[in-house]
């Protein structure tokens, strides 16, 4: 893949993207015309109501949306890389479960937690699950290996939302963890945004400086080591790295999966196995993914609102299961 024919198919997705999110602004329970959208984006004018409907709820929902989708994205485009693993995400692994099942414990015990405090907690979930998972993988025969980090997850996974459903029975949260476990956006406000964009870009920065380092990785432990490649930093920083991304993705929208796990594969498909275009691009489709999903949720039954979780596991679902079983027969 060389520079230019990236830099065109980088252009392209940018395009799409902001195509797309002008679009999800348009449409709602009120349809507004792209005019109307420009002008409340680049002229705002608080005493028009459509200006109002723009700037207070459509725009920080479309920009949460692209924001998280991006960083969604790009925690599974690290995963798959620094664990050689094609169905690396962080919903399948566990990390969404573990970050999700303290916000129920938040919501139990400390109902008035403020939001970044929230985040915190979410972070912290993010960490001891992904912890768990890879003693839980490692501590079997033989060692690590993708499809034992996969089973733990998935287990891990199933054992945090079992329990996070019987907080919520317990103390009577049905209510409250219905959008975590849904997944959604309507919620996010410009105060979350302030919190949400610096984090989440700044770690997409820091996944895009350590690219090179996880492209060698992702070609095998001895050519990376050969490299002079760090592995074992490399690792555990594309590992936080991910767990930030993620943990604040679902302290946001919560417990959406699959998007880290879809996206990386496509921006491998367009332009190659660097890892230095990849997390890129894997950010804009990221983007575009979860800006169709709310727009999709939102548009097939107005005004009633589907999952966006469902929207996206519409994709998700049948692309896991084919991945499994070609990596099946590789194995074979």
């Amino acid at each position: 893949m060389n520079r230019i024919t990236y830099g065109w198919i980088s252009l392209i997705a940018m395009l799409v993207l902001l195509i797309v999110m002008f679009t999800a602004i348009s449409f709602g329970a009120k349809d507004l015309t792209l005019a109307t959208v420009w002008g409340a984006v680049f002229h705002y004018n608080a005493e028009l109501t459509s200006h109002q409907i723009i700037h207070e709820l459509r725009l920080p929902r479309v920009l949460g949306a692209a924001v998280i989708g991006a960083g969604f994205a790009v925690a599974g485009a690290l995963m798959q890389g620094i664990t050689r693993n094609p169905l690396a995400d962080s919903g399948i692994l566990g990390i969404n479960a573990g970050a999700a099942f303290m916000v129920a414990l938040s919501f139990a015990f400390f109902p008035n937690l403020p939001y970044s405090s929230l985040m915190l907690v979410s972070f912290l979930g993010a960490v001891l699950s992904t912890v768990f998972i890879y003693l839980l993988g490692a501590s079997t025969p033989g060692g690590l290996t993708p499809l034992r980090l996969t089973i733990a997850g998935s287990v891990v996974a199933a054992l945090l939302h079992s329990l996070s459903s019987g907080i919520a029975i317990y103390y009577n949260l049905s209510q409250d963890l219905a959008f975590w476990y849904a997944g959604g956006v309507a919620g996010v406000k410009w105060k979350h945004l302030n919190l949400l964009v610096p984090v989440i870009l700044l770690a997409i920065a820091g996944a895009v400086m350590i690219s090179r380092s996880v492209s060698l990785i992702s070609l095998g432990e001895e050519v990376s080591a050969g490299l002079g490649v760090k592995t074992k930093r490399i690792r555990l920083l594309g590992i936080v790295l991910a767990i930030i991304l993620a943990g604040v993705g679902v302290s946001a929208v919560g417990s959406i999966g699959f998007v880290g796990l879809v996206i990386p594969h496509i921006a491998r498909k367009l332009v190659g196995v660097d890892y230095r275009f990849i997390i890129p691009l894997s950010a804009l489709l990221g983007a575009i993914l979860l800006v169709l999903a709310d727009l999709g949720a939102r548009m097939v039954h107005p005004p009633k609102e589907l999952a966006i979780s469902l929207m996206i596991a519409l994709v998700g679902v049948p692309f896991f299961l084919y991945l499994a079983r070609k990596e099946r027969r590789n194995l074979s």
